[in-house]
């Protein structure tokens, strides 16, 4: 399901092709003019290679390709290491997967490019040229792209440990909709510097679109059936995050003068990525846009850039239809996903998955930025603050003197100090994103955070506690790796933590496609708080029977009540009880933000200067004294100074 993420060295790693760069180098130079962006690192990571023939495949021009390394692991002297994916060999100089990979190469030409419009450096434009023709020639002539090259060039199109589609240029893939993007960004920046390569750059994108048309578009309209929902069928690799960052190239491409296929490919693929948003203002994602076509129990941050995309794609076409779902992931979910503990990287229903990278918190931050709305972009400055500290290991993550990401932070707060090209791509995206927003507020600040609460299902009194040979089910994962069975007429008691607050209450239960389904009866004391039927539709494509689901208790729990019940009508699975406040709230030292799943407007008392408003819309609805602010329902509100 990630295919970013792929083997990572260690010191056994010491290539004959490997270079370190020194803690204390030019690369250490304070960024000019006071900007965020500085591209030193990625400087560092990059490299030129020419390869030997490889039938079918070829570039624009002669002469060497530009190429990125993929890992920089960080030595005891401070210094960084290049490193590949993969097994290392250094009697043949290669790597189970290889040094460079079209993944990063792609995002990287992104960089450059956008640093190129932003500050016209010409070393960028001449960077992104060389990533382009590096690009190019990994793409087959069936339009597909081979994912890695080794160290002198040599094409790696089968991995070890194998990737899928393997050969990796066999079908459609994350690379292919990756390299859509770079090309369509590209095109629009070189058709004015350049326009020979722009020339090319098109018929190669064309040449990509052709094959998105031939694999995946030819089941546009569509639907596969996933635990008894309708999912689009052409999204590319089944993912919506996939398609988002092809979107995002197309989005560029078509008002710079693409083709009408292209357009229409377009606007294809953005009705996909729109009809994967789910839930509500108190249900279960919160009107997030899922990224994979294949759960309804699967949120993860990695790769998330559907609402960027749906705004990208909403100017190109001039659709508004296509923001909304966008605006109601990015004022919806993002402001509770950061009161509940930042941006994690996987709800699987559960917040499980804790660890938090700078591929997600980019794709938080661009979504708030593209969407463009006033209310929108103070939420970005709460994400934006954990590149500089603002995070659950009170370290900033971003070095602006250096040009460094670290590779990302642990659930437990633990940082990991490598800076490989993936962080370090997305981190500079981000500062891009700042560079370019000035008016975004820097906070700073330790966080708290009083939010989304998980309880295991196992702590209760009562029914049996089961583990399964592997927590992950083939499409969400077993919180905590194990589940409460409760027998037909059994029941389970929980004490919660007391609050002040009325808490929503969303019991994860397995759903299960069945005539009987079990139903489970919540109370506290003598009050009923709702009830579940344990149902859920035919199973179709997703790869495990039933639905692991948080679902919304018809009354909220009342405050200060701390026993909570479930009798079970026939055989049924609890995985773990998501604790919800009314009004849930993130604090760094200058800034707060606060978002709501009450059906009411709540008055609140926060400290600062000014209180702002917005609606669950993200529409402005007051200006107000931070003691007499007001949180409307289902909207945010942030508190500056």
């Amino acid at each position: 399901m990630n295919p970013t993420r792929r083997t990572v060295l260690g010191g056994a790693a010491a290539a004959s092709a490997a270079v370190m760069l020194p803690t204390a180098t030019a690369a250490a130079a304070t960024p000019k003019g006071g900007r965020l962006s500085n591209l030193a690192h990625l400087d560092f990571l990059r490299a030129s290679v020419t390869p030997p023939a490889a039938p079918g495949h070829s570039t624009f021009g002669s002469g060497p390709l530009g190429v990125l390394w993929t890992y920089a692991d960080r030595q005891a002297d401070g210094s960084y290491k290049r490193i590949g994916g993969g097994t290392y060999d250094p009697v043949t100089n290669t790597y189970g997967q290889g040094a460079y990979n079209a993944d990063d190469i792609s995002r990287a030409a992104v960089v450059y490019l956008r640093h190129w419009e932003l500050f016209h450096d010409t070393s960028s434009l001449a960077a992104a040229r060389g990533l382009l023709r590096g690009l190019t020639f990994l793409q087959s002539p069936n339009g597909n792209v081979v994912l890695w090259m080794q160290p002198d060039g040599t094409l790696n199109p089968s991995a070890d440990p194998p990737e899928l589609p393997d050969p990796s240029d066999s079908g459609p893939a994350y690379w292919l909709a990756r390299t859509v993007w770079a090309l369509g960004e590209g095109y629009a920046v070189f058709r004015r510097a350049d326009r020979a390569f722009a020339d090319f750059l098109k018929a190669r994108l064309e040449l990509a679109v052709s094959a998105l048309e031939r694999q995946v578009l030819t089941r546009y309209g569509q639907y596969n059936i996933v635990d008894g929902r309708r999912v689009p069928a052409w999204l590319i690799v089944n993912g919506a995050d996939a398609t988002s960052e092809a979107v995002l190239g197309l989005a560029a491409y078509v008002p710079a003068g693409g083709s009408a296929r292209a357009r229409r490919a377009l606007a294809q693929f953005a009705e996909g990525i729109a009809a994967m948003s789910a839930g509500s203002r108190t249900v279960w994602p919160f009107r997030a846009l899922l990224p994979w076509g294949e759960s309804i129990s699967d949120w993860h941050a990695w790769g998330a850039q559907m609402p960027s995309a749906l705004a990208a794609a909403s100017s190109a076409l001039g659709s508004r239809r296509l923001l909304d779902p966008a605006i109601g992931d990015t004022a919806g979910f993002t402001p509770l996903l950061m009161t509940a503990g930042g941006p994690d990287n996987g709800w699987l229903p559960a917040p499980i998955d804790r660890t938090q990278i700078a591929y997600g918190v980019d794709a938080r931050l661009q979504g708030l930025l593209a969407v463009g709305l006033p209310g929108l972009k103070q939420v970005a400055a709460f994400v934006a603050a954990w590149y500089f500290g603002a995070n659950r290991a009170g370290e900033a993550m971003y070095d602006p003197a250096t040009g460094r990401t670290y590779d990302g932070i642990s659930g437990d707060g633990v940082v990991n100090r490598n800076s490989g090209a993936e962080s370090s791509i997305h981190g500079q995206l981000s500062m891009l994103a700042l560079d370019a927003a000035p008016e975004i507020a820097r906070l700073v600040g330790r966080p708290t955070y009083d939010g989304l609460r998980v309880v295991e299902a196992e702590s209760a009194t009562g029914g049996q506690v089961v583990t399964p040979p592997s927590a992950w089910t083939g499409e969400s994962q077993w919180s905590n790796g194990s589940y409460l069975s409760l027998g037909a007429g059994e029941s389970a008691t929980w004490t919660l933590p007391s609050s002040a607050q009325p808490l929503l209450v969303l019991p994860i239960v397995n759903l299960v496609d069945t005539p009987s389904p079990a139903r489970t009866t919540w109370t506290t004391g003598s009050h009923v708080l709702g009830t579940i039927d344990h149902v859920t539709g035919p199973q179709g494509i997703s790869a495990a029977p039933g639905a692991l689901l948080p679902i919304t208790l018809a009354t909220p729990l009342p405050p200060y009540a701390t026993n909570l019940k479930a009798t079970a009508s026939a055989p049924a699975q609890v995985d773990a009880l998501l604790l919800i406040p009314m009004i849930s709230t993130l604090r760094l030292d200058n800034g707060t933000l606060l978002t709501s799943v009450d059906s009411h407007p709540r008055s609140v008392s926060v400290p600062g200067r000014v209180a702002y408003s917005y609606t669950s819309t993200g529409q402005l609805h007051s200006r107000t004294n931070p003691s007499h602010a007001v949180v409307q329902p289902g909207g945010f509100t942030v508190v500056l100074g």
